[in-house]
């Protein structure tokens, strides 16, 4: 079996992407950012981001209009877990 599969098998890829890529952030980031980044529409990005800010996991910071993203503590744990996870499933 291919890793590629068997991780996203273990781990649904696009809530996963999503948090890794919040871990990932080096700035600000919303909604729109992530969805190109993890390609997947913007509406289902939405959608898992109220399911993990319901979960404690995100949480949305407004300034103004905008509306920023953040991993909550439990969020970073939880995030840094699942790409150390993703790591050893990838690598040889």
């Amino acid at each position: 079996m291919k890793k590629n599969k068997l991780f996203n098998v273990l781990f649904r890829e696009k809530p996963v992407e999503l948090l890794i890529s919040l871990l990932n952030a080096k700035t600000d980031i919303y909604a729109s950012v992530i969805a190109k980044e993890i390609d997947c529409t913007y509406s289902h990005v939405v959608k898992l981001l109220k399911t993990l800010e319901k979960a404690g996991i995100v949480k949305f910071n407004k300034s103004g209009r905008l509306k920023y993203l953040a991993l909550t503590p439990k969020g970073k744990k939880l995030s840094e877990n699942l790409n150390s996870s993703k790591e050893i499933i990838l690598t040889d």
